[in-house]
């Protein structure tokens, strides 16, 4: 049970530090919004919610260059990004 709940929080950590990624470049931001339908207020009011964060890896797991892009940003790799998403969707 720790193990899990540990897997969990470092998922929610990787996917909070991809989801600062994406907004940090406004084009990107912007794109996210667009195709996903959120608005600024639904993200804020979600960054606390696995569901709200599996959802924006899931975004990011999409579009291979921007999984790639984020995965060097944030020192990781995609696979790792992808298997967080699997955590926070459990």
């Amino acid at each position: 049970m720790k193990i899990q709940e540990t897997n969990e929080d470092g998922a929610g950590a990787l996917a909070l530090g991809a989801v600062g990624w994406t907004l940090a470049e406004p084009a990107r931001a912007e794109r996210l919004l667009a195709l996903t339908g959120l608005t600024p207020e639904d993200l804020r009011g979600g960054l606390g919610e696995p569901a709200m964060l599996a959802a924006i890896l899931r975004y990011l797991e999409a579009h291979e260059p921007d999984l790639l892009a984020c995965a060097e940003a944030l020192d990781t790799s995609p696979a790792a990004l992808v298997e967080a998403r699997r955590i926070l969707e459990r």
